[in-house]
């Protein structure tokens, strides 16, 4: 067996599929790439519900005692990476993991299943995804759904910083 190191500029500087073979090799050689698909029901694009302002307040409210998930709800006001016709925004779980500070790979899904029910309920339609997945650990929402979130953390934090004034 022979070991390559490469540093994060090398990383960074590589063309868009070395990098996406970079991440499946890591994402495969943690493990993590069969607990996500397993723990995780695909849902199809065409389940995926562009939300509006007042859904996603509606998601918050109903989430806002379990903070992990409104964590993970709000990691999608972060700009994704839009692929696909129709345009579907990509969000690496990896990052999500990251950057909410969650345990494993399990809890980020349990938080996103906690949304995608949150969802259903608000809609009245149990058929209906926030988001969905990829088999290559990635997870997808409408674009707009995405601004949406933007703007709810947007509004968030600029009350939050008002009641602190």
């Amino acid at each position: 067996m022979i070991g390559i190191t490469l540093s994060i500029e090398q990383i960074r500087a590589a063309p868009p599929e070395v990098r996406r073979w970079i991440e499946h090799e890591v994402i495969a050689a943690l493990g993590i790439a069969a607990a996500a698909p397993a723990a995780a029901p695909q849902a199809s694009a065409s389940h995926l519900v562009a939300c509006t302002q007042d859904d996603v307040a509606a998601v918050l409210a109903r989430i806002q005692r379990y903070l992990p998930a409104v964590n993970v709800l709000f990691e999608f006001s972060r700009p994704g990476i839009s692929m696909g016709q129709p345009p579907l925004m990509q969000f690496r779980l990896m990052d999500i993991l990251h950057h909410t500070r969650l345990q494993n790979i399990g809890r980020v899904i349990e938080c996103l299943d906690a949304i995608n029910r949150a969802l259903a309920e608000v809609r009245g339609d149990p058929t209906l995804r926030f988001c969905g997945f990829d088999h290559e650990g990635h997870c997808l929402i409408v674009p707009q759904t995405q601004a949406s979130v933007a703007a709810v953390w947007q509004d968030t934090t600029s009350a939050a910083l008002e009641d602190a004034g």
